[in-house]
C-alpha cells in the first residue's frame, strides 16, 4: 500500500510553469521602454523642439528604473563646453514638453520621471584623439 507507485502519484512540482516566463518579461519590457523613450526624444529634438540650444544635442542612451518610473536620459552635444552648458539649460526647461510628448505617445502606465545627463564619452574619445595626434606630431613620421 505504501509502495512506490503510491508516492508517484502524490507528487506535486513545487514550481509553477506559468509563473517562470512572466519574471523574465521584466528586463525586456524595461529595455524596450527605454528603446521607445530614446527614438522619440531624438525625434522631438530634430522635429518639435525649435531651442537652439538643443540643434546640436542627440540622445545616446536612456537607463530605467525596473518599475519604469524614472529614466535616467544620457546625450552628447557637438561643441565646446559652452554649448554643453547651454545644451543642459535647454534640455532642463524643455523636459515637462518632452514628459508631456511621452505621454502622450507612448502607451505607459505612468510616464517617467525624466533626468538629463552629459555622456562624456565622446568628450573623452577626442580628447585622446588629440592626444595621439599630438604625440604623432611630437614623434615625426614613422619609418
Amino acid at each position: 500500500m505504501h509502495g512506490p507507485e503510491y508516492f508517484m502519484t502524490e507528487w506535486q512540482p513545487k514550481i509553477d510553469i506559468f509563473s517562470v516566463p512572466a519574471r523574465h518579461k521584466g528586463p525586456k519590457r524595461v529595455h524596450r521602454v527605454a528603446d521607445m523613450i530614446k527614438n522619440e526624444i531624438n525625434l522631438l529634438l530634430i522635429s518639435r523642439i525649435k531651442d537652439p540650444r538643443l540643434a546640436h544635442v542627440s540622445i545616446v542612451q536612456v537607463i530605467m528604473t525596473k518599475d519604469l518610473k524614472r529614466a535616467k536620459i544620457f546625450y552628447s552635444v557637438y561643441g565646446d563646453e559652452q554649448e554643453a552648458g547651454n545644451a543642459a539649460a535647454g534640455l532642463a526647461s524643455a523636459t515637462g514638453f518632452i514628459r508631456k510628448h511621452l505621454a502622450r505617445e507612448l502607451d505607459l502606465r505612468a510616464t517617467p520621471l525624466l533626468t538629463f545627463e552629459r555622456d562624456l564619452s565622446m568628450a573623452r574619445q577626442e580628447e585622446i584623439e588629440r592626444i595621439l595626434k599630438e604625440l604623432d606630431s611630437e614623434d615625426g613620421p614613422a619609418e
